[in-house]
């Protein structure tokens, strides 16, 4: 009886629910570093990008880069952030081998852009096409140092210290736990990806560490406070982030149900199992031992160059108006511009504006050909982002240019050759890109056949080789007829007009 009736007190309260907050530490697309002149540069060899202050060397001083201070604001003005006027800088001590100073040159107390919002969408529905949008609160977004590199050497018991990062400028950008499951942050990193790249703030690539998610998770019933969070470290794909998110909901879920006690732990993503595993627990709260970075100044920007003090060269500051003026058209003013402009589907303007490259091409092509733009669309993301996507190809390495399709797909318009032909024709233009549209066509006689004798004998050829086929037709099974055409495209290689040649079957079987 109480087993029954603490079953039926669990079923009656609401469901449990996940809650989820991200830190992303985006690298700033910078020459040189956030406070020394050591360049950045992926892959290069180890300790080769590394000067005295990166090195944490005595009596070496910090000289912040303004061009890291720009991205910065930029990147808040694009996320609807307030810009601080004046910001600080702190020192965050930690001891890591890859950190030689001992401590983090951030910025606690009061961070360079606060406030903000990151507008996102994702897809729901049976067949994922209804787009619901959403948004997510920024906190805020900090500068910050990264930290060097550490090559675990197992083998050999020992421990490799690579410093070119160190030091590398990073921004930090806190989003408030306002998401509730793995789809819901994928989708909010993939648009601040997005904004990034425009903005030009950070190059983004997850793969070469330019931008690294730690997710903070939890679950609780609705109207409860929130549950224990565990953070999810370093996580470097937007797939493998979805992943590791719904796992840890539902693996807290477990150990709830189970009357167990959530950890207030880190976790890494082990993308092999797809789960996540313990590194270390964070019960006692570390003690950074926050303090003024005695060696900076308080950072100013000003609004205008109106507003600069008289003596300082507005050159040489940070003007939020004039950065302003920069902004470039964000993601989501580009989907609503192709959905407006050419009378696309919303999702259709998804894929060209996630995809590096695809929208410039699609415009291209809608400007060359006549076609209306939802026809160009479907060779776009059909056949171009089928062909690229086989071959693991950008489409900036698509062997066929926007010019060359809109030529093809004129063809087809024009009704020189026929639908199905053009697609043997694409394919043929992907093998042998040197050849023109007009070339493949003459050198494999793929033209229409439009000559109405010519079509007839095709034609009474086939109704005449299917005496079985035909008596089924005049027996009033209409859909047989589908077969003979079949055979007539089949004889012609495609080179038929369909509607043409139903027309002379539906006489001569009549």
């Amino acid at each position: 009886i109480y087993l029954f009736i603490a079953w039926a007190l669990l079923s009656s309260l609401p469901q449990m629910v996940g809650v989820v907050g991200l830190e992303v530490h985006a690298q700033i697309q910078s020459t040189s570093k956030l406070f020394s002149g050591s360049h950045v540069r992926f892959l290069a060899p180890p300790n080769s990008l590394v000067s005295h202050f990166d090195a944490s060397l005595p009596g070496t001083l910090p000289v912040l880069n303004r061009r890291c201070v720009e991205a910065a604001v930029l990147t808040g003005l694009a996320l609807n952030c307030t810009i601080n006027r004046k910001s600080l800088f702190d020192r965050k001590h930690y001891f890591y081998a890859d950190m030689p100073a001992g401590y983090q040159i951030t910025q606690q107390r009061v961070p360079i852009a606060v406030n903000g919002m990151l507008v996102y969408s994702h897809f729901e529905g049976r067949r994922r096409n209804q787009v619901v949008t959403k948004s997510v609160k920024i906190k805020q977004i900090q500068l910050e140092q990264d930290s060097g590199k550490s090559l675990h050497d197992d083998e050999q018991s020992q421990t490799l210290i690579d410093l070119n990062r160190a030091g590398v400028g990073l921004m930090e950008l806190v989003m408030e736990p306002e998401m509730c499951c793995g789809e819901e942050a994928a989708a909010a990193v993939r648009e601040l990806q997005l904004i990034l790249q425009a903005l030009g703030t950070c190059q983004a690539n997850m793969a070469e560490g330019q931008l690294r998610v730690d997710a903070n998770v939890s679950v609780h019933r609705p109207g409860e406070p929130l549950g224990v969070r565990t953070e999810v470290k370093n996580i470097n794909s937007v797939r493998h982030l979805a992943k590791a998110i719904d796992y840890e909901i539902q693996r807290q879920m477990e150990v709830l149900q189970s009357a167990g006690k959530v950890l207030n732990e880190t976790r890494a993503f082990d993308s092999k199992s797809g789960n996540t595993i313990p590194m270390r627990d964070k019960e006692g709260l570390q003690d950074y031992r926050f303090m003024p970075e005695p060696n900076l100044p308080p950072l100013f920007v000003y609004k205008s160059e109106a507003s600069v003090p008289a003596g300082v060269d507005p050159a040489q500051v940070v003007v939020i108006d004039r950065l302003s003026a920069q902004l470039p058209e964000l993601p989501s003013v580009k989907r609503t511009r192709l959905v407006e402009t050419y009378g696309i589907l919303q999702e259709h303007s998804f894929t060209l504006v996630n995809e590096d490259g695809l929208m410039d091409y699609f415009e291209n092509v809608v400007q060359t050909t006549k076609a209306e733009p939802r026809k160009v669309i479907g060779w776009v993301i059909k056949e171009l982002m089928g062909n690229l996507n086989s071959q693991n190809l950008k489409v900036s390495q698509s062997p066929i240019s926007p010019c060359a399709l809109a030529e093809l797909i004129n063809l087809a318009e024009s009704g020189h050759i026929s639908s199905s032909t053009a697609k043997q024709v694409f394919q043929e233009m992907w093998k042998a890109p040197e050849k023109t549209v007009g070339q493949i066509v003459k050198e494999q006689d793929l033209w229409m056949i439009n000559d109405k004798e010519e079509l007839q004998k095709i034609c009474r050829r086939i109704v005449d080789s299917h005496p079985e086929e035909v008596q089924i037709i005049r027996r009033g099974n209409k859909k047989v007829l589908n077969k003979l055409m079949g055979e007539v495209q089949r004889e012609t290689k495609g080179r038929t007009d369909p509607v043409q040649v139903r027309a002379i079957l539906e006489k001569m079987v009549s």
